[in-house]
Parts: structure tokens; sequence; C-alpha cells
């Protein structure tokens, strides 16, 4: 039985479904089970949680749980990542607080943006560290990598390490479900080959038995049928005339053109939820007091499989059975018109052999320029990270397209600057 360790395993509810999706399946249910986190509270909690999951499954793996990272992955077949550096505070309010300052608004802050660029700074040295123990460790290791900026850190692990590894996201299957809502055709009859870039990523087949549904995807803007929530996504659409995987809230920091602080009637035009990502973590974290009583007490514990490709992947290349999952992984000749070795995500074919992208080609001209204009940050983010540069962090602030849209150049030096104050001993080589 394979060893499968959780590394930030409190991380709960996550946690939680993952080992649903992993126990769930007969050939997986008497893995090795290790539970790995810092905090030794929430660690205590997602080990009584993995116990039950198990109970409710009928399944007997070997469950342990330890706040030493190294014990945990000694002899690891497989490493799922799903950490958050600095964690929501003081890391992610001062992405956002510090910003303000300047009139800079953000949504989501942890892909792209100021805050994205910060997120991938703090979390890059961690991810290389764990690695650098895989590489003794677990040198044959799949690592399963959840962890956002995904496109930033994917890359910076394959230019500083050997460890085999595959970012994980649920855009592309989570959007193709609601666009088959939103066009009333059931989601497994529709047929689709979706490549990109994490969360900039485009549908170029939208099809049911070989038809292209992409004109009723259209009708829903030609009846007003618009999702409120999803005005940016179809607005781009429109433009571009293929849709992107990632949500509106998360794609309207991603351009120039939505959030500008002269023209509120954009933010209400598109329904922009400014500050979006503090909401949700305030509302988690209201919510887990709650939620962890029910969960180590007695109250029956639900268990669905999630739409996460973690434990298919798992579950492929132990038994051999042939499944396409996307993965985000390094653009070796699989996409043309983007730059070798950035991260890209494309459909890969996962079997007893691993994980093995497919070659695309070249994307479509607009789609392919679109993207670059993130490459391009993302590739001085990780430069700054690998080399410890500071003056590479003004280079990718400057180029993000949002950030370059709102702030002239002494004002994002100067944002830089306070962030990277701000962050203190989470940011030590820059200082």
């Amino acid at each position: 039985m394979p060893k499968i360790t959780f590394i930030g395993a409190g991380s709960t509810v996550f946690a939680k479904n993952l080992l649903g999706d992993i126990l769930g399946f007969p050939e997986l249910a008497n893995s090795e089970i290790s539970l790995f986190d810092i905090d030794a509270e929430r660690l205590r909690t997602s080990e009584i949680v993995a116990n039950r999951v198990a109970q409710a499954l009928d399944a007997r793996p070997t469950i342990t749980a330890t706040t030493d990272r190294r014990a945990a992955l000694d002899g690891a077949d497989y490493a799922i990542c799903m950490i958050q550096v600095a964690g929501y505070k003081p890391g992610t309010v001062v992405d956002f607080e510090v910003p303000k300052k300047y009139g800079l608004r953000q949504t989501i802050a942890d892909t792209m943006g100021i805050g994205g660029i910060m997120r991938g700074l703090r979390t890059i040295p961690v991810l290389l560290d764990m690695c650098r123990d895989m590489e003794e460790l677990c040198p044959d290791v799949t690592f399963l990598q959840y962890v956002n900026p995904m496109a930033m850190n994917c890359w910076a692990i394959s230019r500083a390490s050997k460890i085999k590894t595959v970012g994980l996201c649920h855009s592309v299957q989570g959007t193709a479900q609601q666009l088959a809502y939103d066009i009333g055709v059931p989601y497994d009859e529709i047929n689709y080959v979706c490549a990109g870039i994490n969360h900039v990523a485009f549908y170029l087949k939208f099809e049911r038995d070989g038809q292209d549904l992409y004109p009723q995807i259209r009708q829903v803007i030609q009846e007003e049928r618009v999702p409120d929530w999803n005005r940016v996504r179809y607005e781009m659409f429109k433009r571009l005339g293929y849709f992107v995987t990632e949500s509106s809230e998360h794609f309207s920091e991603y351009t120039p053109w939505f959030i500008k602080r002269d023209r509120p009637d954009l933010i209400e035009r598109f329904n922009v939820p400014l500050d979006e990502y503090i909401r949700r973590c305030e509302n988690q974290i209201a919510e887990w007091e709650q939620q962890r009583s029910a969960l180590e007490g007695g109250a029956p514990i639900e268990v669905e499989r999630s739409m996460e490709y973690g434990s298919l992947i798992i579950h492929s290349m132990e038994t051999g059975t042939p499944r396409v999952v996307y993965g985000n992984v390094p653009n070796a000749g699989l996409i043309d018109n983007l730059p070798q070795g950035c991260c890209v995500e494309v459909p890969c074919l996962v079997d007893k052999s691993g994980i093995q992208p497919t070659k695309i080609g070249a994307l479509p001209p607009q789609l392919a320029a679109l993207m670059q204009t993130n490459v391009n940050v993302q590739s001085l983010t990780v430069e700054a990270a690998l080399t410890g540069k500071r003056e590479h962090i003004y280079h990718a602030a400057m180029l993000d397209p949002h950030t370059g849209a709102e702030l002239d150049l002494d004002q994002i030096w100067s944002l830089v600057d306070d962030l990277i104050v701000a962050h203190g001993d989470w940011l030590p080589q820059y200082h």
C-alpha cells in the first residue's frame, strides 16, 4: 500500500475531502496516511476526522499524525501540499491592507497582482525546503501541489528541484460544470479540451456528441441570462471568443480593465467583489469552531466524492487505470506560443507510467498574448524568489497588469518597499 503524506493537514475540511476521495477507492483503503502540520491543535482535529472518515468508509488505513515534517515525508510515495505560509493573519491581511493605502484594491490576491507576488515570495522558499527534504527522504515521490500562486510555485519547483511535481486546481472542471448548468446540458455529456496557464486557461473545445456548444453559451449573453456573479468572464468571452476557467472575482484582478479606483461604475457594472477573499476568510474562521466541534464530536460525518484530481492521480498510478486530468506542468514543447519552461495547465494522461502531459500546439494568438502578461509577472517573481534579488520584485509589480494600470512607477516601488517591511520575518532575504 502506498504512503500518502498530507502537508498542511491542519486544513481539516480540505484534508477530509481528499481523504474521503482516496479511501473511497477499495485499492487505496489500506493506505498509510501520514498527517503533518505545524499547528498541533489543528493537526489533532484532522487526525480525529481522518479516523472518522476511515470508519465511515469501512476503510482500514494506517493513520499517523506528526509535527515532524521529515518523519511525515520519510518513504512517502505521494505528498499532497495544502499550506498557506503566514496564514490569513498576518499574510493575507497585509497583502490587502498595505496596497489599499495607495488606492490599489484587490478581490482574491492569491495568484496575480501585488498580493499574488507577495504570497509567491513567502511560499516558494518553504516549498523548496520541503523538496530538499523529499530529495533526501523520498526521491521518487509524486508531489501533488495545491497551493497558490500555483503557476509561480510550480515553476520555481521545476527550476530548483528534481522532485516530480504537478499543480492541481479545480477551476477547469468546476467552470465546465457551471457552464453546463448555464446552457442546460448535463455535465457528464460534455467533452472539452482546455489549455493555458493556471486560472487563465481557456476551453478550446466545448462540445456534446461532436457538436460545438459555444453558440449556446453565446445565447446566454443574448438572452441576458448571465449570472450576476459571473459578468466579468462572460464579458471576456464576448471579447475573446473563448471562455476562461477561473472565476470572475479572480479574473477581474488579472487584467487592467475591471478594477479602477476612478471608475466605480465599472465595479458596479461587472459586480466586482472587492476584498472578497477577506470576507471568505473571516466567514471560514467564524464557522471553524462550530465545524470543529461537530467534526470531533459524535455528529454523523458525510463523505462524498469531491471534484479534486488528487485521488484520481494516486489511484491511476497505483492501479494502471487510465484517466485524463488537468495538471500544471513545465511547458516542455506543450504550448508553442508560450515561453518554454513556464508553468502551463494542460490535459494529462495518468496511468502506471505517471503523469503524461498532452501537446496542445499553438493557442489562438489573442489568448496567448493575454496569458503572456501574467507569465511575465510569474517569471520575475520566480526569479526574485530563486535569486533573492529585490529588484525583480519591483519588476514583477511594475509589469503586473492591474498594478501597472493603477499606480505610477514611484508608487509601485514604494508599495513594494512597504510590503517587504510589513511582512518582516516572512521575507527575510529581502531586508
